[in-house]
C-alpha cells in the first residue's frame, strides 16, 4: 500500500506542519510520496532531506533579514519574498537545503501551482537533482497573488497553488496513493468564507481575469475538499492531523514567539496523535 503525504499550505501557518514533520521525522514515519501546496511545498521538502528544525530555524532567523521577505523586496523586485535571496541564496549559502539527502531519496515530491491565464492546477512531479529550476517550481507554488509576480516555467505562467488545489488529496489518490496522512493548517469545523480582498483582485489582478475568477470561487473548492476530507477520514482511508484551534499566526507575520507557539502546536498534535 502506497503511503501519501498531503501538505495544505498558509503561509506562516506552515510552522504547524513544521511541528508535525520534526516527529515524524524523529520518529522515522516514512511515506513513499508527498504533495505539497503553498508552504506546505515549500516546508515538505525538509521531510525529504531530513532535515528537522530547518523549517523553524530559518523562519526564525530571517525575521532579521531585510532581503528575506517585506516591503524591501516587494519595492525592489514586485515580490513580497525576493525570489534570489529566498529561494537560492538561503539555500545555498546561510541555511543549506541537504540536496544530495532528497536527492538520494525514493520519497516522489510533487507540488501544486495555478496557472494564471487558465485559473487551472498544475500539479509537477519534481525528480532529482534538485537545481536552480527544482526551487523555482517551490516559489511558484508559494507565490502569493497580489503580492508577487507569476512565475514562467515550462511555457506557462504560474502563481500559488492554493488558489486552484488547497489539499490535493484527490491527485494523489489518483496516483495511486491508497492511504494518505493530509496536515491542515486551519481546524476541523472551519468553514471558508469568500475572501474580502476581491476589489484588489479586480483591480491588481486585471490583466488575469482567470486568477480573479479562481479566487471569487475559492470558498466554495476548499470547503467542499473539507468534507471529502471528512468522508474520506470517517473510512479511514486517510489521517488528518487538523489544529485543535486557529493557529495565532497571520500568512506573513513575522512574530518570534508566534512562530515558536505555532511550531509547538504542531508537536504537540503530532504526538498526540503518534
Amino acid at each position: 500500500m502506497k503511503t501519501g503525504l498531503v501538505l495544505e499550505g498558509g503561509g506562516l501557518r506552515g510552522l504547524f506542519t513544521a511541528g508535525v514533520l520534526d516527529v515524524m521525522m524523529e520518529r522515522d514515519i516514512k511515506v513513499d510520496g508527498i504533495v505539497g501546496v503553498s508552504a506546505g511545498a515549500c516546508f515538505g521538502c525538509n521531510y525529504v532531506s531530513k532535515q528537522p528544525g530547518r523549517i523553524l530555524r530559518y523562519n526564525v532567523n530571517m525575521t532579521k533579514e531585510p532581503r528575506y521577505m517585506g516591503l524591501r523586496p516587494l519595492l525592489r523586485t514586485g515580490n513580497l519574498m525576493d525570489p534570489e535571496f529566498a529561494y537560492h541564496t538561503l539555500p545555498d549559502e546561510i541555511d543549506i537545503f541537504d540536496k544530495d539527502t532528497f536527492n538520494k531519496s525514493s520519497v516522489e515530491y510533487h507540488v501544486v501551482c495555478t496557472d494564471v491565464l487558465t485559473g487551472e492546477p498544475v500539479y509537477k512531479h519534481l525528480t532529482p537533482p534538485v537545481d536552480y529550476d527544482f526551487m523555482e517550481w517551490l516559489r511558484a507554488s508559494s507565490a502569493l497573488p497580489l503580492v508577487s509576480i507569476p512565475v514562467e516555467l515550462e511555457g506557462r505562467q504560474l502563481l500559488d497553488g492554493g488558489m486552484s488545489d488547497s489539499i490535493p488529496l484527490k491527485y494523489f489518490q489518483n496516483l495511486g496513493y491508497e492511504h494518505n496522512i493530509v496536515i491542515l493548517t486551519q481546524p476541523k469545523g472551519f468553514t471558508k468564507k469568500r475572501t474580502k480582498l476581491m476589489p484588489l483582485f479586480h483591480t491588481l489582478m486585471r490583466k488575469y481575469p482567470a486568477v480573479i475568477d479562481v479566487m471569487n470561487r475559492r470558498h466554495i473548492m476548499y470547503n467542499a475538499q473539507l468534507e471529502y476530507l471528512a468522508q474520506e477520514e470517517k473510512a479511514g482511508r486517510i489521517t488528518v492531523i487538523a489544529p485543535d484551534d486557529t493557529l495565532p499566526i497571520g500568512r506573513t507575520e513575522q512574530n518570534v514567539e508566534k512562530m515558536k507557539r505555532v511550531y509547538q502546536m504542531g508537536r504537540e498534535a503530532a504526538e498526540k496523535l503518534f
